[in-house]
């Protein structure tokens, strides 16, 4: 039988993105976590989708954890969190977060929220992880990253099989719904 998600990590932006679209659906999400009893754990900052997330799940009554690098810690206002984990570099902050999440949820954001995003990836595909991961595609935002997913399956470099194991959805209920449904194996990248 599989256990139950409780910790659920989210990489988003640090920026708000052009549209209010964004803003609103974060906030949504924040409600389904305080809601549903899910701790978020996310990068720990206070400003852009990551801010508004966390903001929303503690106005919500939940519980959020915080990671965040050192030298970013001294940068920015902090919020006042359930827990907030301060490492010295990326590497040991995404080490933590991943260590401390029962599944992945990635928002619309930058450069680093892709490169976690795909990062999380490649770990399923090389067996280092088993827990589900999934893209709330706010405003269609990752249409041409799928694009370029189906695009690596039809030249021979992504099996579909580890495709299929990518959850999309529009909507932040269905998306958890399905994370909590999913049960992940492990299929060898060279078979």
């Amino acid at each position: 039988m599989k256990k139950p998600l409780q910790r659920i990590c989210v990489f988003c932006g640090s920026s708000s993105g052009a549209h209010p679209g964004y803003g609103q659906a974060v906030r949504a999400l924040g409600t389904v976590f305080a809601e549903n009893g899910l701790t978020l754990i996310y990068g720990g900052g206070s400003v852009g989708l990551m801010g508004e997330l966390a903001r929303s799940v503690l106005e919500g009554g939940g519980e959020v954890i915080g990671v965040i690098p050192k030298r970013i810690h001294e940068m920015v206002e902090a919020l006042q969190l359930t827990e907030l984990h301060v490492a010295e570099n990326m590497h040991e902050r995404k080490a933590k977060m991943y260590d401390l999440s029962d599944a992945f949820i990635v928002l619309p954001g930058g450069i680093g929220t892709i490169e976690e995003f795909f990062e999380v990836y490649a770990w399923y595909q090389l067996g280092i992880h088993l827990k589900p991961f999934g893209l709330l595609n706010i405003r269609n935002y990752f249409s041409k990253l799928l694009e370029f997913v189906e695009h690596m399956v039809g030249e021979g470099f992504l099996k579909p099989a580890h495709r299929n194991v990518l959850v999309v959805e529009e909507r932040s209920e269905t998306l958890i719904a399905r994370l909590q449904e999913i049960q992940l194996i492990y299929i060898d990248k060279l078979r």
